[in-house]
């Protein structure tokens, strides 16, 4: 690594790369939670997008705006961010200068529309409903450089997370803004987000079907068509399939639903990162029955989406820079605050006679990780390492 990617990496508290967790348990010995950053791990990832994606590539910044992850991915020649708030603007825009932000969060604060314009140049917002869309040509000044993308929404199933319980116009009502859009001389742009962990590559045809129905009642040509994110990973007791087979399904729903190239846009953030990161957790107590182990980080902290979706993370055990090996299936894992639902709300297995100051390391942690932790109890999760090897992890 050369440049600003090098500067990135020397911020944290312990400067070098470490080999792996096996190197950091034996001689670090940490005693609080650290955050196990891969950059060849996020790299690789982000080629298999840049590479095989039918069009451009924009990283979704709330998934993990850690500056490492931001210059990683800049340097391995990803020039666009999806941005949700002001700070994400000014973040990117220090970290990563030069690039082109995509304001995505269909609701944004007029101070926040009007200073990501005139101060940062940010000419890409998203809406969802007519107000927001006089709001940001209010705020830019009706510059006819401004692309305003409109956020439709369908009825489905089957992702972690439904974005359009909050987000999203209906079809008629998204035919009407785009409408409104051109009429005041902006340009056009559609949007949709099939879900996050959207384990079922059919959803983007059907949500590709429908941008051709919208687009075609409008009456008018987009600057470009956003897929969204929703790209899953490969959390325990999941079958999914390979990201090449969501890139397949949209390239040939594109020509089956198009008649002209319309540019192709995505914003992976889970599926970007996600294996990149692991976290590693202190054994702080063990209860006398054996089966229950306190750590020192929880739902509070680096674990919190846990506690609001149906995923396993995988994890292994270390002692000593020694790998442990999982014999017991059914240990309880408690965060270290008091409170009651700081747990993981899944049995995990692990080794039998786990002890105090034995590690946990919980995978594929890069994705809403650090990115939502909070300070609950005086206790902090943010702390990040360099690796040079997280392979273990990986299962595609």
């Amino acid at each position: 690594m050369t440049g600003s990617v090098a500067t990135a990496f020397d911020k944290p508290e312990t400067a070098n790369f470490y080999q792996d967790a096996a190197q950091i348990t034996g001689k670090l010995k940490p005693t609080d939670p650290l955050y196990l950053f891969c950059p060849d791990t996020l790299q690789t990832r982000a080629k298999r997008f840049l590479t095989h994606f039918p069009g451009t590539v924009s990283y979704a910044v709330k998934a993990n705006p850690e500056v490492r992850v931001l210059e990683t991915l800049a340097a391995t020649g990803l020039q666009n961010f999806d941005v949700a708030s002001l700070d994400e603007v000014r973040r990117v825009s220090e970290y990563c200068p030069g690039s082109i932000l995509h304001y995505n969060n269909p609701i944004k604060a007029e101070e926040a529309v009007a200073e990501s314009y005139l101060r940062y140049g940010v000419r890409s917002f998203a809406l969802d409903e007519m107000s927001e869309l006089e709001k940001i040509h209010r705020c830019t000044g009706g510059d006819p450089d401004v692309t305003y993308t409109v956020r439709f929404k369908l009825e489905h199933a089957g992702a972690a997370y439904d974005f359009g319980s909050k987000f999203g116009a209906t079809e008629d009502y998204a035919v009407e803004l785009l409408q409104a859009i051109e009429k005041i001389g902006g340009r056009p742009a559609l949007t949709f987000h099939p879900g996050s962990q959207c384990t079922d590559p059919q959803m983007y045809e059907r949500y590709l079907e429908a941008a051709s129905r919208i687009l075609s009642r409008a009456g008018v040509k987009p600057a470009f068509i956003n897929v969204g994110g929703g790209f899953p990973e490969y959390y325990q007791d999941t079958s999914i399939p390979a990201l090449e087979e969501y890139f397949s399904v949209i390239s040939s729903s594109m020509d089956k639903y198009f008649d002209s190239d319309i540019p192709l846009i995505c914003e992976p953030g889970r599926g970007m990162v996600a294996s990149s990161v692991s976290l590693l957790a202190r054994v702080i107590h063990v209860r006398d029955c054996g089966k229950s182990v306190f750590v020192n980080d929880g739902v509070y902290g680096g674990m919190q989406e846990q506690s609001l979706v149906d995923i396993c993370l995988p994890v292994r055990a270390w002692r000593e820079g020694e790998a442990l090996i999982a014999t017991e299936s059914n240990y309880h894992v408690f965060g270290p605050t008091c409170d009651p639902v700081d747990r993981l709300s899944k049995s995990t297995a692990l080794p039998k006679e786990l002890r105090t100051g034995d590690y946990i390391e919980f995978g594929l942690l890069g994705a809403y990780g650090s990115a939502t932790t909070t300070t609950f109890n005086g206790f902090s999760s943010c702390t990040y390492v360099n690796v040079l090897d997280s392979t273990e992890f990986l299962q595609d």
